[in-house]
């Protein structure tokens, strides 16, 4: 059991016989003799549909255990994501709306953490900095333009905002929760 006031994204739990993962969390304690809220975003593990709902700050709810498994990523077809545990070898397909908008970032034998429930995939768990290269983007500019930016495609497609002194080919590191650059990579010629 757990109070709702301490629902915490990435949970799930069973409410009115339904399961579900918790998207978004956030408290507003109460005043006076009002209590506490919880307004949560929750992710129906059934039919994939959002719902949003307040919660009495005091309210107990089932939370459903889940484990988290290291799988590589195999390769993507017709909408779901393959992955495979490499202690047993045992591959499940993940559909994409589980998977998320990271989906294009992933490339073949990347291991990561996949959220179980019940045997279930819930969700994929991507670092919060990746390593990618440039496809394409202006030649660079080696003038003191410290504060300009310009626009580059990643080898996946996706566009992004670079520095003017960066140049196609190279490979730079990038928060994955805003899409922002970082700085170049270190190793400037492994993607990792």
């Amino acid at each position: 059991m757990v109070l709702a006031s301490q629902l915490r994204p990435g949970m799930a739990i069973r409410f009115e016989g339904q399961t579900y993962r918790v998207v978004a969390a956030e408290y507003h304690p109460g005043q006076g003799k009002m209590g506490g809220a919880t307004h949560a975003r929750l992710r129906n593990l059934a039919t994939g549909t959002f719902w949003e709902h307040s919660f009495r700050s005091d309210l107990k709810l089932d939370e459903v255990e889940s484990e988290k498994r290291q799988m590589d990523f195999l390769y993507a077809d017709g909408g779901l994501y393959y992955f495979m545990d490499p202690a047993t070898y045992e591959q499940i397909g993940i559909h994409e709306s589980v998977v998320g908008e990271q989906a294009v970032f992933l490339r073949p034998e990347m291991r990561l953490p996949v959220d179980l429930v019940e045997g279930n995939p819930i969700g994929v768990t991507f670092p919060g900095v990746l390593e990618v290269r440039i496809e394409d983007t202006a030649p660079p500019v080696h003038q003191q333009q410290d504060s300009t930016w310009k626009p580059a495609r990643l080898e996946n497609g996706v566009s992004v905002m670079v520095p003017q002194f960066i140049k196609s080919g190279d490979v730079i590191r990038l928060d994955l929760q805003t899409l922002k650059y970082m700085d170049r990579s270190k190793g400037a010629g492994k993607v990792s």
